[in-house]
């Protein structure tokens, strides 16, 4: 493996060189490995490009295998506020958290999932919620509290089947409800947070499109479900917003607009809320999408924004804090693909960072 990620914008790697301030950006990814589960942190410079400062252990085994055998979005998830990171450990049934200090991590805590091969996490508040995917499908919560997790009694809520693949999980923007995507049953489940902080029985919507993934909020409340789309389809991948109902049915705002891509396995909010861009393992591109207040998509000019070299298969993606710069984890290229922001929404793509070992299982990652 290599010992520094490369930008091909070379000025990017001396200022990303210089210092490893707490407040400096960073890009985490996730090794998978079966044996020793790790996280290699980069950090972040000024003009997006990255350099490897290290890797952390988890304490935990990942699941291995080649190209993103988890099949999820959210394996790496940061908090809201950036200080702290979750990572899974399928293999050993566990979940890691660590505090984040810049590009460099330090383990705070690890607790059993609750169940069987964890694939995600997410957090809202002093709230974590983690799928297994293993034995019977579920997700079960735990409180967060300076970085140490306790499982809330009574929190496991099972999916609709055993063997409901798990794809995402997402909170809502105001804490009210939980989202997981179902990838087996094309379903997507909407809990209540209920004031104990454990879930509401399920609310079970068939997907409007074929091949639900992987699900985002905008700031808005809009939920975004990125779609495989239909079988046999060159490019037939799609995203689509839902309104969610008090009652936790999801009303379709925009209904399956199409990516023009293939495989559009994953998608990630700007954090200003104004566009949303969907990953094409297939076609090695990026999808960009405008999203309106109330929150319907649409397709900025070409849809396709950014592209990765051909056959990099980009999977999970990731946006900075600030907004200006997207990172996608390129299983087949061994890279992590480097996009600047512009000011239309469009991506330009200025380099990549090595150190990730070609169809090696690596999955998750995520940025500020």
């Amino acid at each position: 493996m290599a010992g520094l990620a490369i930008g091909l914008a070379s000025p990017g790697l001396s200022n990303a060189e210089t210092g490893d301030s707490d407040n400096a950006g960073a890009v985490f990814v996730m090794t998978n490995a079966v044996d020793k589960n790790e996280v290699i942190a980069y950090r972040r410079a000024t003009d997006g490009t990255l350099q490897e400062t290290s890797r952390f252990a988890t304490g935990g085994r990942g699941s291995g295998g080649n190209n993103d055998p988890l099949e999820s979005q959210g394996s790496l998830t940061l908090s809201q506020d950036h200080s702290l990171l979750f990572a899974v450990n399928a293999g050993s049934g566990s979940i890691s958290v660590f505090s984040v200090h810049g590009a460099r991590l330090s383990l705070l805590d690890k607790v059993i999932s609750g169940g069987s091969e964890p694939n995600a996490v997410a957090q809202h508040g002093n709230l974590v919620y983690v799928s297994n995917v293993g034995g019977s499908s579920s997700v079960v919560g735990f409180t967060l509290d300076h970085g140490k997790l306790k499982q809330i009694p009574n929190s496991t809520r099972f999916l609709s089947t055993n063997n409901s693949g798990a794809g995402g999980l997402a909170f809502s923007p105001d804490g009210r409800f939980l989202v997981v995507i179902e990838r087996l049953t094309n379903d997507i489940d909407v809990f209540s947070v209920q004031g104990d902080s454990t879930l509401s029985p399920i609310v079970v919507n068939p997907s409007a499109g074929p091949g639900a993934f992987s699900v985002s909020f905008a700031p808005n409340g809009a939920a975004l479900v990125s779609e495989t789309g239909p079988s046999g389809v060159p490019n037939g991948s799609a995203i689509s917003s839902y309104e969610i109902a008090p009652n936790g049915t999801l009303s379709p705002i925009s209904t399956s607009v199409p990516t023009l891509g293939a495989a559009n396995c994953w998608n990630v909010v700007a954090p200003d809320g104004a566009f949303v861009y969907t990953s094409n393992a297939g076609s090695s591109t990026i999808s960009g999408f405008a999203i309106a207040n109330t929150g319907a998509l649409t397709a900025l000019s070409g849809t396709i924004v950014g592209t990765n070299p051909e056959g990099s298969t980009n999977l999970d993606i990731a946006v900075s804090s600030d907004g200006k710069f997207i990172y996608t984890l390129n299983s087949v290229a061994g890279a992590i693909g480097v996009f600047a922001v512009q000011k239309d929404g469009t991506l330009l793509n200025v380099g990549f960072a090595s150190g990730v070992s070609p169809l090696s299982g690596f999955n998750g990652i995520a940025a500020f």
